[in-house]
C-alpha cells in the first residue's frame, strides 16, 4: 500500500544560489511591473469605448487587478531585503512536494510518517533528513 506525505526542499545558500534567487525575484518583478502596464493601457482603451457606469466598474476592476500586482511586488521587495539578510550556508525552504511512500506489514510508522526534507546545495542533493 502506498501513501502520501509532504516533504520540504530545502536549498543551502551559496553565492550562487543566492545570485539566481536574486535574478528570479528580480524576472518577476519585472513581468509584475509590465502587467500593471498593461492593464492601465487596456484600461484606457476600454474606457474611450463605454457608458459612465461601465467605466466606473472597469475602473474598480482594473485598479483592484494593478493593486493585486502592486502588492505581489512589495512582497518581492521584502524578499529581496530578506536575501541580502541571509548568511552563505544557511538552509531556506524552499518548497514542499507531495512524496508516495510505500507501507507495509512491519514497517516502523514513525518512521514512516516522520517529516522529511531534501536539502540541495547548488541544484544537487546534498542530503536527505528524518525527522
Amino acid at each position: 500500500m502506498q501513501i502520501i506525505k509532504r516533504v520540504q526542499i530545502k536549498q543551502v545558500i551559496t553565492e550562487k544560489s543566492k545570485e539566481e534567487l536574486r535574478k528570479k525575484f528580480e524576472q518577476n518583478k519585472i513581468q509584475l511591473e509590465r502587467e500593471c502596464q498593461q492593464l492601465l493601457f487596456e484600461q484606457r482603451k476600454l474606457k474611450n469605448k463605454l457608458s459612465n457606469t461601465s467605466k466606473i466598474e472597469i475602473k474598480e476592476r482594473f485598479d483592484q487587478e494593478i493593486n493585486s500586482r502592486k502588492d505581489k511586488i512589495a512582497i518581492i521587495d521584502f524578499k529581496l531585503e530578506q536575501l541580502e539578510l541571509l548568511e552563505i550556508g544557511s538552509e531556506i525552504i524552499e518548497q514542499e512536494f507531495d512524496a508516495l511512500v510505500t507501507v507495509e506489514v512491519g514497517a516502523n510508522w514513525a518512521e514512516l510518517v516522520s517529516k522529511q526534507s531534501i536539502v540541495i546545495k547548488d541544484n544537487i542533493v546534498e542530503r536527505i533528513d528524518y525527522e
